[in-house]
């Protein structure tokens, strides 16, 4: 959505988005930013908010540093005056936070899933007969994505479980290879913040997007929004590891039961 007030700014943006939906080059849209701005700080000195989400995917990780920078060079070296600029991305890639965190010039906070009280208007505002809000909280664990499958496959946990072992390619080779590994994590994830832990293991279940690994102290002052308790055993969060979702660790649980050794 393009929230622009130059009629045809707004059409330029729209047109690109129909462009990237033709050709699929999804890279388009999240490089065009910088032109978008540009041209409407040529109008006139105006407040600009800019709000990306998951660009890492369509640009490449390889990439990313060099995105967050350029967009603060639109701060700092503006082509135009401003007012104000205020620049957010969003990432869901874990990877991305190591890629951009070890340069001193982009600020990171995480953002865990949604609090209970939250979570729970969510899911009453969803129609129709539904399991009891303990059993879904037990489920998804406050992640409004997990909600959204849960309810797509008719509250089947069984069936989000089985796409997630899918989509994570939870194989027999990789869960015969780290089974000793997974078999503690699913018990506690703190087990994962071990310095013995094989490196390659824990870049793949980052990379996966199974797990958060060096989670951020619990002041409110390093979070968004509200942050993740110190330990909950129930929903797969450690001090320093968490699972995903809950239903990220059954569909580890899961295989393991399922792939002999």
């Amino acid at each position: 959505m393009a929230e622009v007030d130059e009629p045809d700014v707004k059409s330029l943006f729209l047109d690109l988005a129909r462009q990237t939906l033709a050709d699929e080059k999804w890279g388009r849209i999240a490089l065009a930013v910088f032109d978008l701005v540009r041209e409407l700080l040529r109008r006139r000195k105006r407040r600009v908010a800019v709000i990306a989400d998951d660009v890492f995917q369509a640009i490449g990780l390889d990439n990313a540093a060099a995105y967050v920078k350029g967009l603060l060079n639109m701060i700092e070296h503006p082509v135009y005056d401003y007012e104000k600029i205020v620049i957010l991305i969003a990432t869901s890639e874990g990877l991305s936070r190591s890629e951009i965190g070890h340069h001193r010039w982009a600020h990171i906070m995480p953002m865990w899933n949604m609090p209970r009280e939250g979570f729970q208007q969510l899911y009453e505002k969803l129609p129709g007969p539904k399991p009891p809000f303990n059993e879904v909280w037990k489920w998804a664990g406050g992640n409004p994505n997990v909600l959204r499958e849960l309810y797509m496959a008719g509250w089947s946990r069984d069936a989000v479980v089985a796409q997630l072992i899918r989509e994570k390619g939870l194989t027999p080779d990789f869960v015969v290879r780290w089974r000793s590994w997974l078999e503690k994590a699913v018990e506690d994830p703190e087990a994962l913040w071990s310095p013995d832990i094989p490196g390659e293991l824990k870049a793949e279940l980052i990379r996966r997007n199974l797990i958060i690994y060096n989670m951020y102290d619990r002041d409110q002052v390093f979070w968004v929004d509200q942050p993740p308790p110190e330990r909950d055993p129930e929903l797969g969060i450690g001090r320093d590891v968490a699972w995903q979702t809950p239903l990220h660790r059954e569909a580890v649980r899961r295989v393991l039961k399922e792939v002999s050794i």
